[in-house]
């Protein structure tokens, strides 16, 4: 009897290590895997749109290596710099790159990589309880993680199975669907609440200007209204434990990242809204050192004085930072205003819809769309692509990957023999 291993295997597996390994919070390892699928998988032909997007990357990366030629940093920083700032590039190549199958396949392969990954995600969380006696919000997060935007995608294509035009069972899909509904949740991330709600909307087609569109997206923000407006009545208190904890973060949501006073001196407000501390003292430090800075940066190595030590997810205490939470405001660091540009820019190219052919293209062009506007969030609160452990720049090039496929199938049915 002889074993035959499909030849999709080797792809779909550095798909599942390239997607399940920034899980493990190890950059080191996360870029290693990453360059090296990028080398294995290289392809001989590009195509414009993604060369595009990728463009819009090493741009950033290019102004702010030439704006590190008028500073002296440390190798250490720079080397560092140039493994952040090459992430973005590495995951829509390797996303890209690593479709070499239909549609179907592919699609298939996004979704049980999400699965292994709630699976991994509830048991973690199964262990936690054991051990604890007790499931907190604190507990939930700290070791099963702080959100997971791959797997609200698998989510929404689990829902929209028929626009992708894959088939399941009912039972096994109503089975993915709790699996990841389920770990989804459980993360009790604002992020991913605020993500789904972005992406189901796309789906639906509502982003096109109409007057259902108008109508079901002003509901949709009157919900939201009122829905804080509970929050607020309700008045979760800071210390709170349980769902209070958790709706205590959706009170001071809206003002985190964007209130422009902080008191450093009063832990509540600094901790509370330390993202905008951080916006705040990137401006001053970049726009202090004149227009150069401002327009192209401090470059490679550049880093954020906070004024004092504070401790970083990595359990360790830093006063200088090299990125911060906020996307647009570490490339503004390092490629200044030219390179925050280009985020858009590449956000616009991603969210770009291109003329469908049939229903499955129709239905990558609305997750794409949903993406871009997705993203414009994202990196406001958690870096957007150059957050370490994020892989929608894989999912990305992945889809788009999908696409082009799918086009030049079409295409090929259409010629005439």
């Amino acid at each position: 009897m002889k074993l035959s291993v499909s030849t999709n295997f080797p792809y779909q597996f550095l798909y599942l290590l390239c997607i399940a390994l920034p899980y493990l919070n190890n950059y080191e390892l996360t870029f290693a895997v990453w360059s090296f699928a990028l080398v294995v998988t290289l392809n001989k032909i590009y195509s414009i749109h993604i060369l595009k997007i990728v463009g819009c990357f090493v741009a950033i990366l290019g102004v702010a290596f030439f704006s590190s030629f008028f500073r002296s940093y440390p190798l250490y920083q720079i080397i560092r710099d140039i493994t952040y700032l090459l992430k973005p590039i590495i995951g829509l190549l390797i996303g890209y790159q690593l479709c070499k199958f239909d549609s179907k396949t592919a699609f298939k392969t996004i979704i049980y990589t999400g699965f292994f990954i709630a699976v991994v995600h509830l048991v973690i969380l199964a262990i936690t309880a054991a051990r604890f006696q007790s499931l907190s919000v604190n507990l939930l997060r700290e070791y099963g993680g702080y959100f997971s935007d791959y797997e609200i995608y698998v989510l929404i294509i689990l829902i929209f199975h028929k626009n992708f035009n894959l088939e399941f069972s009912k039972k096994k899909l109503y089975f993915l669907i709790l699996v990841l509904a389920v770990s989804s949740f459980l993360y009790l991330a604002r992020t991913n609440m605020i993500q789904f709600a972005i992406l189901y909307v796309g789906m639906k087609g509502y982003y096109k200007i109409n007057k259902q569109s108008i109508l079901v997206v002003s509901s949709v923000a009157i919900a939201v209204l009122v829905s804080y407006a509970a929050v607020l009545s309700y008045n979760p208190k800071r210390n709170g434990k349980g769902l209070e904890a958790f709706l205590y973060k959706i009170k001071i949501a809206p003002i985190e990242p964007f209130k422009t006073k902080i008191d450093r001196d009063d832990w509540k407000d600094f901790n509370d809204n330390y993202r905008s501390f951080e916006n705040i003292l990137t401006v001053k430090q970049v726009t202090h050192d004149g227009i150069v800075p401002t327009v192209m940066g401090k470059g490679l190595g550049a880093t954020i004085n906070l004024g004092r030590r504070v401790r970083s997810n990595d359990g360790t205490f830093v006063q200088q930072i090299a990125i911060v939470h906020n996307g647009y405001m570490t490339v503004f660091l390092k490629s200044g205003l030219i390179g925050v540009f280009f985020v858009f820019l590449s956000i616009y190219y991603i969210a770009k819809t291109r003329k469908p052919e049939n229903e499955l293209l129709e239905s990558c062009n609305r997750l794409l769309l949903g993406t871009g506007f997705f993203l414009l969030i994202s990196y406001f609160v958690f870096l957007g692509f150059y957050f370490k452990f994020d892989t929608k720049a894989v999912l990305v090039g992945f889809i788009i990957a999908i696409m082009e496929r799918e086009r030049k199938l079409i295409n090929t049915i259409a010629q005439p023999k």
